[in-house]
């Protein structure tokens, strides 16, 4: 079984020490939903104040729900509708400090107050997107985004 000696240090020792353990799942499984599941678990279980975390999958032009942690979530996302669909659409990270100010947001879970969207690509291709959504407001900083852009960085070559 796996043991990770997540640091209870700076946001930065954080996030690497999510990114040693998510490669240490990652290294040797060949199936792309098995190391969603486990990233998606990672990170539920070591970033605080999150109520939802996993992935949406691009599946024949449309975020199709992966695997997640958290309350029961919207199946299908049109690209380029919602915080997902954005991020889907402009390959580019969508750090939202109050997701009811944001153009067109799909509310999933009514609770969700910020939103942190990093898209998976591989080669300049979009593979899915990682989406963590926080009850608080302005959960999310410039870190996190730099954080969870390394864990999906890593991830882009195990699940494509």
């Amino acid at each position: 079984m796996y043991q990770f000696d997540i640091s209870a240090g700076t946001k930065a020792d954080l996030y690497r020490d999510l990114l040693a353990a998510l490669d240490a799942l990652t290294a040797d499984e060949t199936d792309p939903i098995a190391n969603m599941a486990n990233a998606a678990a990672l990170v539920w279980e070591y970033l605080p104040d999150l109520n939802w975390a996993g992935f949406y999958r691009l599946v024949q032009g449309e975020l199709v729900l992966g695997p997640f942690q958290g309350k029961v979530a919207c199946i299908r996302i049109p690209v380029g509708k919602g915080v997902c669909g954005a991020a889907a659409a402009t390959l580019t990270t969508q750090l939202v400090e109050d997701v009811h100010a944001f153009p067109g947001h799909i509310a999933c879970d009514a609770a969700s107050r910020s939103e942190l969207v990093v898209p998976v690509t591989r080669d300049g291709t979009l593979i899915a997107v990682l989406d963590l959504d926080s009850p608080e407001p302005a959960r999310f900083d410039a870190e996190d985004a730099a954080g969870c852009e390394a864990l999906a960085a890593l991830l882009a070559q195990r699940i494509a």
